[in-house]
């Protein structure tokens, strides 16, 4: 183990796990773990899906399932800024260029 690393427990849905963790993201993890362990819980709490391996498969995918459109949420603002920067450009380029035909 790396020495800027450090071994956190945390507790999933009852069970204690020791993870590495790089020096500074201690709060970072503990707050992943929680929020894991709440819809872990929630998961279980609804009686639908059986057995721990199976509420652990489902919150896998509902976190993939926001990271993903979080994803495409943060692209789509990406392009969104980027097609606003160049109309600005576009349109400094035009007002430098309609200022040096008026100085011609």
């Amino acid at each position: 183990m790396n020495a800027e690393n450090k071994t956190l427990t945390v507790s999933i849905v009852g069970k204690d796990y020791q993870v590495a963790c790089p020096a500074g993201e201690e709060e970072s993890l503990r707050e992943a773990a929680h929020y894991l362990h709440t819809l872990m819980e929630s998961i279980r709490a609804s009686g639908r899906v059986v057995g721990l391996d199976r509420v652990a498969v489902m919150a896998a995918l509902n976190v993939s399932n926001e990271l993903l459109q979080s994803k495409n949420l943060q692209a789509a603002a990406q392009a969104k800024a980027a097609a606003q920067v160049q109309t600005l450009s576009d349109r400094v380029a035009d007002a430098i260029s309609a200022n040096k035909q008026m100085h011609i």
